[in-house]
């Protein structure tokens, strides 16, 4: 009894010994499933676990690492004056430590929901369980240790979504904080009546909002007068009279002035101090043992799409470097981030949003800067760069930045690698860039077009995701160099550069300059998203729903540009898979929406998939310039021999895995090409 009494009380002082600083005071296993997934054993490493349960954290608001979240000196503190926050957390590690390889594979979550689908070609959702749900376990046959945990206080509770709690920041006198927030709506359906505000509305006073609408982008939005429109509640609105439908894709902004902001920044430090208590700490402040202490050597991430954009702005605040200034993450495979940010870290944050060439304009996504390299902005004389923070303490982590062609033509992703003028930048020693040629965001339905004019894009980008992680890993752990970057340049002529439209949110690439043919059937505008160098600090800070957010008028913009393509409309540039070096369609990144869904307007994600005639005799009845199938390849034996023979090359550049080059074979033999 004495013996347990001395060991807390030594706990006690070394617990109130330790510096006021970020970190996981507190780890909480709620439950453990041991061994996990119907006790299925992955190879050589044998049985996993799985943990889930909550990590509470705590935050100097006036140490430099945390002084740059956005409110975090107006929220509330505790005891020790440290602010406070509370996520979920969830890790899948081997049963037997010592058989894993002592690496930790963070899946950064996209708005709550895991994506444990990606690299272990599984369809486990959110709580993966029995063993056919553990897919071909890519991961845990190669004894990673996987985590998750929540950090993004917009996503919803529900369906096991991981989430963070973060505080409500009120003036210091302890009145509430309000400003101007915006709303972007629209409803691809004919149904919805109501629509939700992502903060409480200040006064439900109608004057101090204004709703707009327009059909269009390149209409003038009408507003809707004050007696058409109605607040339910402080967080509702809908149309007068009750039951009105807001118009089916009709694009509605309601612009109001908004209270009780929180501190949605904290969501980056959440993920800062998980991945550092897992790596270098032995127990929490009150004696819960860390599950994986003394074993991760080695830290990657893997995200896709949001959370990408969540780990380029990560890296620009400096986040990738703890308190104790040791690095966090070693290496990141970031999938479909573009150049862009997440606007996580301001006030009355909406990180769900997404912009696209129809789709969440006017948020603080896609703001300078956009590469790594330090620039200069010429439009505001700013200098910044993700790679400045971080390298002045040496934690840099190694980069993989991969993006389909829709994040070129709908999120303007060429900034990653250039100048703001457009010129290619040379690049950075610790990061690498790759366009996957033709792809949509994700892996289409080639089925269906949904609000599309034709049907989705299904190139399916994850064997070379799984190719180019053994890579980065490789990379990090053994110092092996990566594969050359493979991008649209202008230097080697297979960019083509946008041509911005004065006042408008799209640009355009003319037909002739990217090189797109004539295809029967398939409309080309040549749409692409226009970037703006837009203020919204000083907008938001003249505090008026009439100034904010930003308007596009008048501003300057900075260039970006796609790849060119080839005489069937496929891309040059980038690492063409097999379903694009040998083509049975057109495969595009964007794609244009269809009658009464904003007709030949932005299909936000979604490609197309346009295919070839299968003989020569049909495609000149159909007047198609692309050669038929059966003129590129003769016969079904030849097609399949063309897909071994690009898949294979792939391979020799350590763009795909030899299981993967199978596959592909094993698709095609199978397909209904020529046969």
């Amino acid at each position: 009894m004495r013996l347990r009494l001395n060991r807390f009380l030594l706990l006690l002082l070394v617990v109130h010994a330790l510096p006021l600083q970020a970190r996981i005071v507190r780890i909480e296993i709620t439950s453990r499933q041991s061994p996990a997934f119907e006790g299925r054993v992955f190879g050589p490493v044998g049985t996993y676990e799985k943990l889930r349960g909550k990590a509470y954290g705590q935050l100097d608001p006036n140490h430099p690492p945390n002084a740059v979240i956005t409110d975090i000196r107006l929220a509330p503190r505790n005891a020790k004056g440290m602010v406070e926050y509370a996520m979920d957390i969830y890790i899948l590690k081997p049963v037997n430590l010592k058989t894993g390889t002592h690496k930790l594979f963070l899946e950064v979550n996209n708005r709550g929901a895991k994506l444990f689908g990606g690299l272990n070609n599984s369809r486990g959702g959110n709580d993966p369980t029995t063993a056919d749900e553990a897919g071909d376990a890519f991961l845990m046959n190669r004894g990673y240790t996987l985590a998750w945990n929540g950090w993004d206080p917009s996503a919803a509770s529900a369906n096991n979504n991981l989430t963070i709690t973060v505080p409500v920041v009120n003036q210091a006198d302890g009145t509430p904080i309000t400003g101007p927030s915006y709303e972007y709506i629209s409803f691809d359906n004919a149904t919805s009546t109501r629509y939700a505000l992502a903060y409480p509305a200040a006064s439900l006073d109608k004057s101090r909002a204004t709703l707009t609408v327009r059909d269009r982008l390149s209409d003038t939005p009408t507003v809707i007068p004050a007696d058409r429109w109605e607040y339910t509640n402080e967080r509702t609105i809908r149309l007068v009279p009750e039951g009105t439908v807001f118009r089916q894709s009709a694009i509605y902004e309601f612009a109001y002035t908004a209270r009780d902001p929180i501190v949605a920044g904290i969501g980056f430090a959440a993920t800062r101090d998980f991945v550092s208590f897992l790596r270098y700490a032995k127990a929490d402040d009150f004696g819960n043992p860390n599950p994986l202490a003394d074993d991760v050597q080695f830290t990657f991430s893997y995200t896709l799409s949001q959370p990408a954009r969540y780990l380029n702005d990560f890296q620009t605040l400096g986040f990738n470097a703890d308190e104790q200034n040791r690095r966090v993450i070693d290496g990141m495979e970031n999938w479909l981030g573009g150049g862009s940010g997440i606007g996580l870290n301001v006030r009355f944050a909406q990180p769900s949003r997404t912009e696209r060439n129809r789709q969440n304009h006017l948020y603080p996504e896609a703001v300078f800067p956009f590469a790594y390299p330090v620039l200069t902005d010429p439009f505001t004389g700013k200098t910044a760069g993700r790679l400045a923070a971080c390298s002045v303490n040496n934690t840099c982590s190694k980069v993989f930045e991969i993006n389909s062609a829709n994040e070129y033509w709908v999120k303007a992703a060429s900034l990653l690698h250039t100048d703001l003028q457009g010129n290619d930048l040379p690049d950075p020693e610790n990061v690498r860039f790759f366009l996957v040629s033709g792809a949509q965001h994700g892996t289409g339905n080639a089925t269906t077009g949904g609000i599309c004019q034709q049907v989705q894009n299904p190139t399916n980008a994850e064997p070379l995701l799984r190719a180019l992680f053994m890579a980065l890993d490789d990379w990090v752990t053994k110092g092996i160099k990566p594969p050359d970057s493979e991008v649209p340049r202008r230097s080697n002529g297979t960019a083509v550069v946008a041509i911005p439209r004065a006042g408008s949110q799209t640009g355009v690439i003319p037909q002739a300059d990217l090189g797109w043919p004539t295809i029967p059937g398939v409309t080309y505008t040549g749409l692409i998203t226009t970037r703006y160098q837009l203020d919204f600090i000083t907008s938001f800070a003249q505090g008026s729903v009439g100034n904010y957010p930003p308007s596009v008028a008048n501003r300057p913009t900075y260039a970006n540009f796609v790849s060119k393509v080839d005489q069937d409309g496929n891309e040059i540039a980038g690492i063409r898979l097999p379903p694009v070096a040998v083509p049975v369609a057109t495969t595009t990144g964007w794609a244009l929406r269809r009658t009464g869904f904003g007709e030949n307007e932005g299909c936000e994600g979604a490609g197309q998939y346009i295919p070839f005639k299968v003989t020569k005799a049909e495609r000149a009845s159909a007047n198609d310039p692309r050669l038929s199938l059966q003129e590129r390849y003769q016969t079904h034996a030849g097609y399949v021999e063309a897909v071994r023979k690009a898949a294979q090359n792939l391979a020799k550049r350590r763009l795909l895995l030899a299981e993967d080059v199978q596959q592909y074979v094993k698709t095609a033999e199978e397909s209904t090409v020529l046969n």
